[in-house]
């Protein structure tokens, strides 16, 4: 980041009334009548029919369009661990998104606690409040039991965004990425360098997609996760597989995609030059990705390529999944934000990039053409297209899978 951007996002968070949201009606509040409507003695009514029918929470009060956003601050960008406080700006802006895009009311809860069990039990407590679940920003692998057991312990939708909202970007942009380089899903030969919420994740929803496991290698900090690895994680078992390469330079040499979800500047000019023909990049680390587009265009001209910043072409920005998914999840009031879902919110966006690009967004984004291609195979989160096709995706797979709860 340039010191005059530090500087303006300070300001930017400082200037007038401290942090980025508010809380307000948007019921009229100003004669007595509408007082006695408000509070007591006529909130006293729903709080009757609630008793009756406890389903009616939803039509008398902001439950089912509200979502809370959870971290404890344990893997904050590429921050780390910074604990809740650090923490707050971010979940701040995750709150802005959800209403931006989306419609979504949140509160964003940062906990002083990163042990599991008072997580989840924390969680529990409060999560008949809201229609939904957001975590956010807690580290691995704790975010994979703290989100396992929420899921079969409540009855409301519970996401973890950086693994599957990530999950769901990449495989829609790599699925335009492999018709644009002419691959296909059973053949390809990717490569995952980073083996924590986010790769992990990616990878389970490529093989649910049709991708074959048996060409997928896994990349920690110790090197390729094979059969000979020691101390793995449970996740990490289900991609050790039998090869010979150990490390990331050897895992790369030969392969036709790369992902990128470890640290800034891990790959060198080399291994992409080692890479199979018209190979596929997405280094997504931020503010750094694994390798600049510009020293991968200047060993390679065959190349496709995506990262997670917004000032080169393809982003990866999970604004395009986690609004519009708790979207389609909460008019379904849906359970659960299930694999269905999930897929179903993938192809949605791999179409979406197709389709002709309207003048207002070539105007907002300065440009005078938008075409898919080697350019823009991923969609462009002011795209107003999102909020009409990706929540009626996921409210119809919620309803086709069995897990929507509809009137």
């Amino acid at each position: 980041m340039s010191q005059n951007l530090h500087e303006e996002a300070l300001d930017y968070h400082r200037e007038g009334r401290p942090g980025k949201i508010e809380v307000s009606s948007h019921k009229k509040l100003d004669t007595e009548k509408e007082l006695s409507l408000a509070y007591s003695p006529g909130v006293a009514a729903p709080v009757r029919e609630i008793v009756k029918n406890p389903s009616a929470v939803n039509d008398y009060t902001i439950k089912g369009n509200l979502v809370a956003v959870i971290s404890d601050g344990s893997a904050v960008l590429g921050l780390g661990n910074v604990g809740p406080l650090a923490a707050k700006p971010v979940m701040e802006g995750k709150a802005v998104l959800f209403k931006r895009f989306a419609g979504i009311d949140v509160f964003n809860i940062e906990l002083d606690t990163q042990d599991v069990d008072e997580i989840v039990n924390t969680i529990k407590n409060i999560a008949p409040t809201f229609g939904g679940i957001n975590l956010e920003d807690i580290s691995a692998p704790r975010c994979f039991e703290i989100e396992k057991r929420l899921i079969e312990e409540l009855d409301i939708p519970v996401f973890h965004d950086d693994q599957h909202g990530t999950a769901v970007i990449v495989a829609a942009g790599l699925l335009n990425a492999l018709e644009i380089q002419e691959k296909n899903i059973e053949s390809v030969k990717i490569v995952c360098a980073g083996a924590g919420s986010a790769g992990i994740a990616t990878l389970k929803l490529l093989i649910e997609l049709g991708f074959n496991k048996e060409n997928i290698l896994l990349v920690d900090r110790n090197g390729v996760v094979s059969k000979n690895s020691k101390n793995l994680s449970k996740e990490k078992i289900d991609f050790a597989i039998d090869t010979n390469k150990k490390t990331l330079e050897e895992a790369i040499d030969g392969s036709d995609v790369l992902i990128g979800v470890a640290r800034g500047n891990l790959v060198t000019q080399e291994m992409i030059k080692s890479m199979g023909k018209r190979p596929i990049i997405f280094a997504l680390s931020n503010p750094d990705p694994e390798i600049s587009p510009a020293d991968v265009y200047e060993c390679r001209d065959d190349v496709l390529m995506a990262t997670g910043r917004s000032d080169y072409p393809n982003q990866v920005n999970n604004v395009l999944g986690f609004p519009y998914i708790f979207r389609g999840a909460l008019d379904a009031n849906s359970r659960i934000i299930n694999t269905e879902m999930k897929i179903a919110a993938v192809y949605a966006l791999k179409d979406l990039a197709k389709l002709p690009v309207p003048e207002s967004l070539l105007k907002i984004y300065q440009v005078k053409e938008l075409k898919f291609g080697k350019d823009y195979f991923i969609p462009k989160p002011f795209d107003h297209r999102l909020i009409e096709t990706i929540p009626k995706a996921i409210f119809d797979a919620a309803v086709k899978s069995g897990v929507a709860r509809l009137k």
